[in-house]
């Protein structure tokens, strides 16, 4: 019988909110593993208005109401001609150090290109992209659909949702570039029609269609050991390139940013992954206005309680919620009095607290815990955990910090 520490190692989920997680060796980024830096490498941000709270600036920025915008026409043709100014290819120089190859005494230093896709935010030249795309880049280029090139500059970027807000630094005219409405990515359903525009394998705005195939889903941020809640999924064509590029609804309004695929080869399988456009307005006004966005912390670890953990821990089979197996030391649930599961000598559970909900919404699943916190906290905020703990259910508060960076 497997034991149920190896169980847990398998099923643990390092929430982001504090869990990390190991990738699946599967699991690739759009871009070309080629061209990746050192992931110790890193971008340097410029904060801006440093005296503004987040939640400040997001109760500020209101982006853009669908209720201002025409229905966009449902064939696809016309949707793909509304918006062939709002998707742009981005071109990302990067200098990589060859310490093994010496020249007159100093490191080889080689340069390399990039690509993947962005589109349209604002008036202003905001462009939206992942993070993996310009990572540690030098020099980047934007590329509308009509072949103008401009310089841009990252005035933002989020490493734990792989998000990166772009300006265009050159003189262009706002009669070539035309912002993405979005709509609520939290009404999107399996089965909606989906469409996705970017730059596969350099091949500027091209067009795929599909479905979504689930939504909800938790994706391991593979560099930053962080999972990115609520993610679509998708069997429209995406491959390398696509990184960045939006994934729309049958309106042409934006539900998600393609960010990754599941691969055994590299390339698309039928497995496609984006980040919900909620989290991208959520997050966005406060990349551009302060540099970097900071997510809340638990100062935990956990997995989903199954029903072979339940047995294990002499509950009922149907019971559910999120097992605390690890507190980080110092960490916000360590300060509140959140336990760690104890194991006997052979490795066999014995205890361990459970969240059954916080701030009175049911938690069934690990899942639930990461998504209500990066929805709906922010650093500083106090939450009310109910835990299960031998044989009862204790309420405990706990403010939440924010997430180190260097934390997995």
């Amino acid at each position: 019988m497997i034991s149920v520490q190896k169980f847990l190692i398998c099923a643990v989920i390092i929430l982001g909110i504090l869990v990390a997680i190991t990738i699946p060796p599967s699991m690739e980024f759009y871009f070309d593993k080629k061209n990746q830096l050192d992931p110790n490498e890193k971008v340097t941000l410029k904060n801006i208005s440093p005296e503004k709270k987040t939640s400040e600036i997001i109760k500020e920025n209101t982006l853009y109401d669908n209720s201002q915008h025409e229905q966009s026409n449902t064939n696809l043709g016309g949707i793909y001609k509304n918006l062939e100014n709002s998707v742009v290819q981005i071109t990302s120089t990067v200098t990589e150090t060859r310490s093994n190859i010496i020249i007159n005494g100093n490191p080889l230093e080689q340069q390399s290109s990039r690509l993947g896709s962005g589109f349209v935010y604002d008036n202003e030249g905001h462009i939206i992209t992942n993070n993996h795309v310009v990572s540690g880049v030098t020099n980047v280029d934007v590329t509308l659909s009509n072949g103008d090139t401009f310089n841009a500059k990252v005035v933002g970027t989020d490493e734990f949702n792989d998000i990166a807000v772009l300006q265009i630094t050159d003189d262009y005219s706002n009669d070539i570039v035309n912002p993405i409405p979005f709509t609520d990515s939290s009404q999107v359903k399996v089965g909606d029609q989906v469409i996705a525009i970017g730059n596969p394998f350099g091949l500027s705005n091209t067009m795929t269609t599909g479905i979504v195939s689930q939504v909800g889903r938790l994706l391991p941020n593979q560099e930053y050991g962080f999972s990115i809640p609520n993610i679509i999924q998708t069997d429209a064509a995406i491959n390398p390139g696509n990184s960045g590029g939006p994934l729309l609804d049958d309106s042409g309004h934006l539900i998600g940013m393609n960010t990754a695929i599941e691969s055994k080869v590299g390339e698309f399988s039928g497995v496609g992954f984006a980040i919900p456009s909620n989290n991208i307005k959520k997050v966005v006004p406060v990349l551009i206005a302060k540099g970097g966005y900071d997510h809340p912390w638990l100062g935990l670890s956990g997995t989903t309680l199954t029903p072979k953990l339940a047995e294990k821990l002499h509950l009922p089979q149907n019971f559910r919620g999120a097992l605390i197996n690890g507190v980080i030391k110092d960490g916000p649930a360590d300060k509140a009095g959140i336990k760690d599961a104890l194991f006997t000598s052979n490795r066999e559970i014995i205890s361990a607290d459970i969240v059954v909900s916080i701030d009175s919404t049911p938690v069934k699943r690990i899942d639930d815990l990461i998504a209500y916190v990066s929805e709906n906290k922010s650093v500083g905020d106090k939450v009310l955990l109910q835990i299960y703990r031998d044989g009862n259910v204790i309420d405990i508060d706990l403010e939440l910090s924010k997430r180190p960076t260097n934390s997995k």
